[in-house]
């Protein structure tokens, strides 16, 4: 896939936005970057929808100012202002070239979703690569309000059941892009987040 991380400039806390270009140019979440969407225009001129795995504000803070400039469908689970396509679990999205399933991911939040095609995984905030707590699997924080570890660890096991094992690009909320055996970095965090210890030390 040809995808490209419009907030790597970014110098405040952000998301990773992912711009994955092909036969429906599509913007995976719109960060906090408030350069996005001139960096969306050094790759395409045309965006034809924005998809969000969650509305927390490092990932849709800079969701406006992408729709006015673009105009695109945004696709999200629970209810936005912007939002003209609701998605559920199961549902299909094209994302650049590719078909990916809707997988529902709650834990680190109540709307958040996961994509998933033959090849690739947009994670969000549920598995991590690596984020400064752990590298090689790690998993959102869930050490506030409205965010629930057990059901994390549900969402976690959830996903691994529905990821093929073809499945070898990562590309999360947080840290790097991963390349290779996706399958055992989500089964890591799986491992990691199922011993409920903090994955914070102030958690």
């Amino acid at each position: 896939m040809d995808v490209h991380v419009v907030t790597a400039d970014a110098e405040t806390f952000t998301c990773n936005a992912f711009l994955t270009l092909g036969d429906s140019p599509t913007l995976v979440d719109a960060g906090a970057y408030d350069g996005v969407v001139d960096e969306i225009r050094e790759h395409t001129d045309e965006l034809d929808q924005v998809v969000l795995t969650h509305q927390h504000g490092d990932h849709v803070q800079q969701l406006e100012a992408v729709v006015e400039a673009f105009d695109p469908d945004v696709y999200a689970y629970a209810e936005h202002p912007l939002r003209t396509n609701e998605l559920a679990d199961g549902d299909h999205v094209t994302i650049g070239s590719e078909a990916f399933e809707v997988v529902f991911t709650p834990g680190h939040a109540d709307d958040h979703v996961s994509f998933v095609s033959e090849t690739a995984l947009f994670s969000g905030d549920v598995v991590v690569h690596d984020d400064g707590a752990f590298d090689d699997g790690s998993f959102g924080r869930t050490d506030m309000a409205g965010q629930s570890r057990e059901r994390l660890v549900e969402s976690i096991r959830e996903l691994l059941a529905r990821l093929p094992e073809s499945v070898a690009e990562m590309y999360s909320g947080h840290g790097g892009v991963y390349e290779g055996d996706v399958g055992s970095i989500v089964e890591r965090a799986l491992a990691r987040a199922e011993r409920r210890e903090p994955k914070y030390p102030d958690e």
